[in-house]
C-alpha cells in the first residue's frame, strides 16, 4: 500500500502532501523534514530507493526522483513494487508535463486542485487505480468541464435570487 505521496522543493519546502493512512499533521510535518533531510543528504549517482527503518517505520521504504527543483516521493510498504512505484513518478510527472507542458514549482503552487486531482485519478486509498496517462487527463478534463459547469450554475442562481429577490 502507498502510505504518501510528496512533491518537496530543493529547500525543504512540501508543495504536495498526500498521506493515505491517518497521520497527525505534526507527523506529517516531521515526516516530511525527514525524509527531506535525507533526500538531501544522497549523492546522485547513489539509488532512488531508501529503507524506512527508523526513518519511517518498520516495513517501509521510499522512492524519489528529483526533476529539476523538485523531489518527488512515495511512501510505500512492502506490497508494493519498487520499481512500480518509480515509474509511477514518472508517470506522474509525465502526465503534470501534458497538462502544463513545462512543469515547475509555479505550476504546482498555483494550480494545487489540479495537481490533487491527477494524483487522485491514479491512486485512491494508497492503491494505484489508473497508470494511463491519457485516462488520467480525459478525466481530468472531464472534472475541469463539470466544475466550469457547476460554477456558472451557482452564479446564475445567484444573480436570479438578487433580482427575484
Amino acid at each position: 500500500m502507498i502510505r504518501a505521496m510528496m512533491v518537496i522543493n530543493n529547500q525543504g519546502k512540501p508543495r504536495l502532501a498526500k498521506f493515505y493512512n491517518y497521520t497527525p499533521v505534526e507527523q506529517q510535518q516531521q515526516l516530511i523534514r525527514s525524509i527531506y533531510s535525507v533526500l538531501c543528504l544522497q549523492p546522485e549517482n547513489v539509488s532512488n530507493f531508501i529503507e524506512g527503518g527508523s526513518l519511517l517505520g518498520p516495513d517501509s521504504r521510499l522512492v524519489y526522483k528529483l526533476f529539476a527543483t523538485l523531489y518527488f516521493v512515495f511512501v510505500f510498504d512492502s506490497s508494493e513494487n519498487e520499481l512500480a512505484m518509480f515509474d509511477l513518478i514518472q508517470v506522474y510527472v509525465e502526465t503534470l508535463e501534458k497538462c502544463f507542458s513545462n512543469v515547475c514549482e509555479l505550476d504546482i503552487v498555483l494550480n494545487y486542485g489540479k495537481m490533487h486531482t491527477i494524483l487522485d485519478e491514479m491512486i485512491l486509498g494508497g492503491q494505484v487505480v489508473e497508470t494511463n496517462s491519457q485516462n488520467i487527463i480525459k478525466a481530468v478534463e472531464e472534472i475541469s468541464k463539470l466544475e466550469k459547469v457547476t460554477a456558472a450554475t451557482k452564479l446564475i442562481s445567484k444573480s436570479t435570487s438578487l433580482l427575484w429577490g
